[in-house]
Parts: C-alpha cells; sequence; structure tokens
C-alpha cells in the first residue's frame, strides 16, 4: 500500500516535470528560436509554446532596443591630439535566428566592435572634426557598426559619441583661440561701425553746406540740450554766421544805418551852417 503510494506519487512528480518541460511561456518583446535534436526548428512566439519534452530545446531573444555603453577609449587624432572619447550604441535584434546560430554572444561582439570602430574612425578625423561636427561622425559610426553587425541579425539604430575629453594643454591653448577670435570680431565690428558713422557724418556735412540755416538750428538744438544740464558750466563759442542775421545789411547796399559819434555830430552841423548863410 505505501510502496504503491510513493510510486503513484513519483509518477506524478514526472508527469508534472514533463508538463513543465514541455510549456513555455514568450513574451510580447521575446521571441523562441526552437531546436530539435540540435538542428533549428523555427521561431516561434509570443505566447504558449509546446514543446516536445527532451527533444526540442529554446532559446529566448529580447527584441527590445538594447543601449549598449561603450567605454572610453584614448584614440589619437589627425592632428595627432590625444583624447578620450566614450559613446552609446542603440541597436535591437532584426534576425532571432542569426543572433543565436551565428554569433555566440551579441551583446559581447557588439560591445567590442563598437570599442574598435570607435578607436579607428577617430583617428581618421581631425579634432576640429570631432568637436564640431560630431553629427557627421556618429552617421558614420553607426554605418560601419551596422555593416558589421548585420550577419548576426543585429540592427544598429543609432550611435552618440556622449564626451570629448580633451588635455590640460589643448584645453588652455583652445581657451586663448577662441579669446583671439572673440577680440578679432570685436575689433571688426568696432571697425565698421567707426566706417557707418563716417558715411553718415559725411552726408550731414553735405546736407549743412547746402543749407546754411540748417547749422543756425544745429546750434540752438545743441543750446537746448546743455540746458537741461543744471549741474555743469559750459562754454560755449559763437559762430559769426550766427551773429550776420543780427548785425544788417552789408555796405554798398541800398540803405546803410545813420553813422554815429562825431560823424554824426558834424553832419548834424552842416544844415544849420547852410540855413543860417541863406538867411
Amino acid at each position: 500500500m505505501i510502496s504503491s503510494a510513493i510510486g503513484f506519487l513519483v509518477f506524478l512528480l514526472v508527469i508534472v516535470f514533463i508538463v513543465l518541460a514541455a510549456i513555455k511561456i514568450v513574451q510580447e518583446y521575446e521571441r523562441g528560436v526552437v531546436f530539435r535534436l540540435g538542428r533549428f526548428a523555427g521561431v516561434r512566439g509570443p505566447g504558449l509554446i509546446l514543446l516536445i519534452p527532451f527533444i526540442e530545446r529554446m532559446v529566448k531573444v529580447d527584441l527590445r532596443v538594447v543601449a549598449l555603453d561603450v567605454p572610453a577609449q584614448e584614440c589619437i587624432t589627425r592632428d595627432n591630439v590625444t583624447v578620450k572619447v566614450n559613446a552609446v550604441v542603440y541597436f535591437f535584434i532584426l534576425d532571432p535566428q542569426r543572433a543565436v546560430i551565428n554569433v555566440e554572444d551579441y551583446r559581447r561582439a557588439t560591445w567590442q566592435i563598437g570599442q574598435t570602430t570607435l578607436r579607428s574612425v577617430l583617428g581618421q578625423h581631425e579634432l576640429d572634426d570631432l568637436l564640431a561636427r560630431r553629427e557627421r561622425i556618429n552617421q558614420e559610426l553607426q554605418r560601419i557598426i551596422d555593416e558589421t553587425t548585420d550577419p548576426w541579425g543585429v540592427k544598429v539604430s543609432l550611435v552618440e559619441v556622449k564626451d570629448v575629453e580633451l588635455p590640460a594643454t589643448m584645453q588652455r591653448a583652445m581657451a586663448r583661440q577662441a579669446e583671439a577670435e572673440r577680440e578679432r570680431r570685436a575689433k571688426i565690428i568696432n571697425s565698421e561701425g567707426e566706417y557707418a558713422a563716417s558715411q553718415q557724418m559725411a552726408a550731414a556735412a553735405r546736407v549743412i553746406q547746402n543749407s546754411p540755416g540748417a547749422m543756425q538750428l544745429r546750434y540752438l538744438h545743441t543750446l537746448s540740450e546743455i540746458a537741461a544740464e543744471q549741474n555743469s558750466t559750459i562754454v560755449f563759442p559763437l559762430p559769426i554766421e550766427f551773429l550776420r542775421a543780427f548785425m544788417g545789411p552789408e555796405p554798398g547796399s541800398r540803405w546803410s544805418p545813420p553813422p554815429a559819434g562825431p560823424e554824426a555830430a558834424e553832419s548834424d552841423a552842416t544844415p544849420d551852417v547852410a540855413d543860417t548863410d541863406a538867411a
């Protein structure tokens, strides 16, 4: 009785073990690569998968995008500058069959090819290209790594260079270069401003030359601006042209003001003498 119960229990455990070995669940983001007696039998999933116990074996493959960090690599650029650059590689499994059959570990293989490609590509570019044209370098890295991993069923969607670490001496040299460039731009802008101001002043001089009254209006406007300042004493020259309006007509005109002084007294006395003689 006891032996039969033990036998039934053992039989039940074997049945449970066989059922668990035969039933597999594959998630939506996974695929199962099935091998039957060592040979490829197809890709299954997602959902409930039934396998032949002890005959079929399944390897799960994750189809989600993987962000793989490439550690900092010390590279020598084309212009002989030593830099440390790290990057990140985004890839996903495009063909689960090739990812399992053609390569032992597709993650490690992609990680290694990312390191070697990063060093080789950066060695073909100058430092200025690495700093200013990073998008083009990222596209070149993505193309080379994707071509290498394509036989493995791995699709590289994006490669980004994260950080570029420069030597301290190169940082100081670049700071001096940037300062010199800013000074050059400041001088150019200042000279352009002086040139534009000189053109405007020349145009204003021509207008004043053609209109003599403009000088007097400008003079009065300047006086009104100076009068607004209450805490300063300003000596302002008075142009002769401004006084001509108050000096009367020039000599030789039809009317001239009566003379003053002794000449006026003599002229006043002459008619009296003439009147006396006439009397």
